[in-house]
């Protein structure tokens, strides 16, 4: 373990002028393991014998083609520290430096302590840790959180991680065709580790940020904690989706579109949108109530399923990657979250 951490130092000096935060790395780290609709599909058939439900209607309702799975023995924090090794080692950051590390994942190692601790002892650091959880849009508030504590002085290196094991929520055993098509959401999950770099700068990197809930439709998404006969698991992941495009729709057609007007910006000025993706479907439907080009938007789900925290993340990972965005360009990170919330970013790579 490091010595004792020393925060970001507060000077007049310092507070003389203005701080920016900028994001100088993103990783993701998928389990090698996948699983596709097809094999899924086979072995919902061989948990359930006799069980007559509609193959295909997994791909047609999500279009998850694949998803990734963790190793039996991997925890989230596995995953989330994997994918923060990987960028430290990538970005040559000593741990030593991060002034802050927090964990944006739904899927938990405990419920006590915090899975943040369990990443930061792994990685060697002695930082302050806790964590940001609201469904999907976890890692955009943190990144809210992780801007708001730069702007003031109080960190100027921040790690944000996040490890998800959602295949794990996928029911194995079902009691009838109606079981099946309630938790045909649950069949769409993918596993994912992730982490992204921040620090102070003089130059602007993260432009703007707007979020706001509709916290009236809670029940449209929910993954339930069952408590029975003394016993307490984590349920299935189930969706409304008549009332959860409901809660989406009473958001206004041009709040994306108005947030980049307002900064003398277009849709076509930025290299690459990311958006949280439940379903291929939702997602372009989204896309056309809100107005955003589909051309522009990195797509995952097909390939990697849903990862939930891990989504925007990796697609920013992937567009790095493969030289859609490259330093200097604008790059847009939409999040869509049961709740409902909705994130919007703009960011100067």
């Amino acid at each position: 373990m490091n010595g004792a951490h020393t925060p970001a130092a507060h000077t007049p000096a310092a507070h003389a002028r203005t701080v920016h935060t900028r994001i100088t790395g993103v990783t993701a780290h998928l389990p090698e393991r996948t699983l596709t609709t097809a094999q899924l599909e086979d072995r919902i058939a061989a948990d359930n014998p006799g069980l007559d439900f509609p193959r295909g209607l997994i791909a047609k309702y999500s279009g998850v083609q694949r998803r990734h799975v963790a190793a039996a023995t991997q925890r989230p924090s596995d995953l989330a520290v994997t994918a923060a090794g990987k960028l430290l080692k990538r970005t040559g950051t000593d741990p030593a430096r991060i002034d802050l590390l927090l964990y944006a994942g739904l899927s938990l190692d405990f419920v006590e302590p915090a899975t943040a601790h369990l990443v930061a002892c792994e990685l060697g650091m002695n930082c302050p840790v806790f964590e940001t959880r609201n469904a999907c849009n976890s890692v955009c508030n943190a990144i809210e959180a992780a801007d708001a504590f730069i702007a003031a002085g109080r960190y100027r290196t921040v790690l944000i991680v996040s490890g998800e094991t959602g295949t794990r929520t996928m029911p194995r055993v079902l009691d009838g065709e109606a079981a099946f098509t309630d938790a045909v959401a649950s069949y769409t999950v993918s596993d994912a580790g992730v982490a992204l770099l921040l620090e102070a700068g003089e130059e602007p990197g993260l432009l703007t940020h707007h979020t706001l809930a509709r916290s009236s439709a809670w029940p449209a998404a929910t993954v339930p904690i069952v408590y029975r006969d003394g016993d307490i698991r984590i349920g299935s992941f189930t969706v409304d989706g008549t009332r959860l495009a409901q809660a989406f729709i009473t958001i206004e057609r041009d709040t994306f579109t108005g947030v980049l007007t307002g900064m003398g910006l277009a849709w076509d000025d930025l290299a690459a949108v990311c958006m949280h993706q439940a379903s291929l479907d939702s997602t372009w439907r989204f896309c056309e109530y809100f107005g955003v080009p589909k051309d522009k938007v990195v797509v995952t789900i097909a390939d990697h399923g849903n990862v939930a925290t891990a989504s925007l993340p990796l697609q920013l990972a992937q567009a790095t990657a493969a030289g859609r965005v490259r330093a200097g360009d604008l790059v847009a990170l939409i999040g869509l979250a049961s709740g409902v919330s909705v994130s919007f970013m703009v960011l100067r790579w």
